[in-house]
């Protein structure tokens, strides 16, 4: 029998949670999806028990790191690797990242399955006294290294671009000089400020139509190195009009972690593949619903995907950029690590009453792989925050 859980609500009332014993998700292992690519971006394992200074200097579980990639791919996504759900940039070094995509891209291989690397410019410190010229060759050492271990490409959005950049021609012209060295096509990722406050005003203007057209000229003018755009700013009927606008053979990946059932399955004129961050916490499900469209099977990948929405909401508020706290708290609860411990010390990033509310709109969305061993990893997290626990089952 589950044993229930004492719960913490907002304002501190405490209530008596039994979590449901819902079967686990068909998916079919080892199969890749026919109707629509999805990679998940991945979360990094921290090695909880190295000496360092994990503000600064957090060390990474690597067998722990791998073999959830390995888990991923087994479900049927490609990994996006270094992004900023391995807390790219955020706790995770452009040396460290280094190191990862190094790691990742033979295990890929090993198993066939598909991965794609950011590349950004973390080498450098933004500021307004940067030139265009030191933003390229940022981006061009991480690209060639990239390509250089055989991986794809993800050019991220630059904090030193935004920080120096004085106009959407600033932009044009990095972008250009980039994408003209690499020699296989690129995905772009426009992530919005509100996954990173940094990158406010990118593409030139705080005014999001004005900067749609500009991302859209810099596509159009280098449509043959650019495989598809990642779109990061939680607006379906802006990601839809980008989709619709784009050349053709380019692809938009979704990274609206709001929306994505309905736009991943689309509409009469197009749909979007998939870059998710969410797809990291509700792997299972994601894959299940994935699955579902590709037998055509539009109600199951519904009554699967729309339940997972309150979960994906609740991870992704507002601070947004929190969201890697919730993703790893899932991967803990579902037996993937073995702690709750993040780079950066960023198990911290989201309340006690976030975590609780977190557990519950899991179990109704059938995302708690063994409710019991759920349950006992939660008991320590809330008795440590002073919220005791009897010991009632059902």
């Amino acid at each position: 029998m589950v044993q229930s859980l004492i719960l913490p609500k907002a304002g501190g009332e405490l209530y008596t949670y039994t979590p449901s014993e819902k079967p686990a998700f068909k998916v079919e292992k080892g199969k890749s999806f026919e109707k629509r690519t999805a990679f998940s971006a991945a979360h990094v394992v921290c090695d909880p028990m190295a000496d360092a200074d994990p503000l600064n200097n957090a060390q990474i579980d690597w067998q722990a790191t791998m073999e959830y990639r390995h888990y991923l791919w087994s479900l049927g996504f490609g990994v996006a690797e270094a992004m900023d759900t391995s807390q790219r940039g955020m706790g995770l070094s452009w040396e460290s990242a280094k190191e990862l995509i190094r790691r990742s891209i033979p295990e890929a291989r090993s198993v066939g399955g598909r991965i794609a690397c950011g590349t950004g410019t973390d080498q450098l410190t933004p500021s307004p006294d940067l030139t265009l010229e030191q933003v390229e060759q940022a981006y061009m050492e991480q690209c060639e290294f990239v390509e250089g271990e055989g991986g794809q490409i993800i050019m991220m959005s630059s904090r030193a671009l935004a920080a120096c950049a004085k106009s959407p021609e600033d932009y044009e012209r990095v972008y250009g000089k980039v994408l003209g060295s690499v020699s296989q096509p690129v995905i772009l990722h426009w992530l919005g400020d509100m996954f990173d406050p940094n990158l406010k005003g990118y593409w030139g203007y705080e005014d999001l139509d004005k900067a749609t057209e500009v991302c859209l000229k810099v596509i159009q003018d280098n449509a043959a190195k650019i495989d598809g755009v990642k779109i990061s700013l939680l607006d379906k009927d802006r990601e839809i009009d980008i989709r619709n606008r784009l050349p053709e053979g380019v692809k938009v990946y979704t990274g609206d972690d709001f929306n994505y059932p309905e736009l991943i399955k689309g509409d009469e004129n197009g749909y979007s593949d998939a870059l998710l961050g969410i797809f990291d916490a509700i792997a299972p499900a994601a894959a299940a619903g994935l699955q579902a469209l590709d037998e055509g099977n539009i109600e199951r990948y519904h009554d699967i995907l729309d339940k997972t929405v309150p979960l994906a909401r609740h991870i992704f508020q507002h601070p947004t950029f929190a969201y890697k706290t919730g993703v790893v708290f899932m991967a803990y609860l579902n037996g993937h690590q073995s702690h709750f411990r993040m780079i950066g010390g960023a198990e911290g990033s989201r309340s006690i009453i976030h975590l609780s509310d977190l557990f519950v709109m899991a179990d109704e969305a059938g995302l708690l792989e063994d409710p019991e061993m759920a349950v006992a990893r939660m008991r320590p997290v809330f008795e440590q925050a002073g919220v005791k626990q009897g010991v009632q089952t059902s």
